[in-house]
């Protein structure tokens, strides 16, 4: 399975970015998927994610979506009412259904949100 993250980009606060992570080698219908990011200095956090129940991030709920076309296998993050603390590095990640950690990676979208 590989990952393709893209749509990063510099916004400013109460705007809107739509992340996109397309998928390639397996059915996308056959994995979890989930997005996560990683702000300088800290620990990589979950955001969303997207399978047989859709979950989200406290921090994120309510401002993000996560969807996913499976005729195109992509997956997107729609993130509005950003913040400058949802500044961060943008991971797309997926697992099989039959495992609990996320295996695959995408390289990352850089998100920068200025106040």
């Amino acid at each position: 399975v590989q990952l393709q993250a893209s749509g990063g980009g510099l916004v400013q606060a109460g705007g809107s970015l739509r992340l996109s992570c397309v998928v390639s080698g397996r059915s996308n219908t056959r994995v979890v998927m989930a997005w996560f990011r990683q702000a300088p200095g800290k620990e990589r956090e979950f955001v969303a994610q997207s399978g047989s129940l859709t979950y989200y991030d406290d921090s994120v709920k309510g401002r993000f979506t996560v969807s996913r076309d499976n005729a195109n296998n992509t997956m997107y993050l729609q993130m509005n009412s950003l913040k400058p603390e949802d500044t961060a590095v943008y991971y797309c990640a997926a697992r099989f259904t039959s495992t609990d950690a996320y295996a695959f990676w995408g390289q990352g979208t850089q998100v920068t949100v200025s106040s």
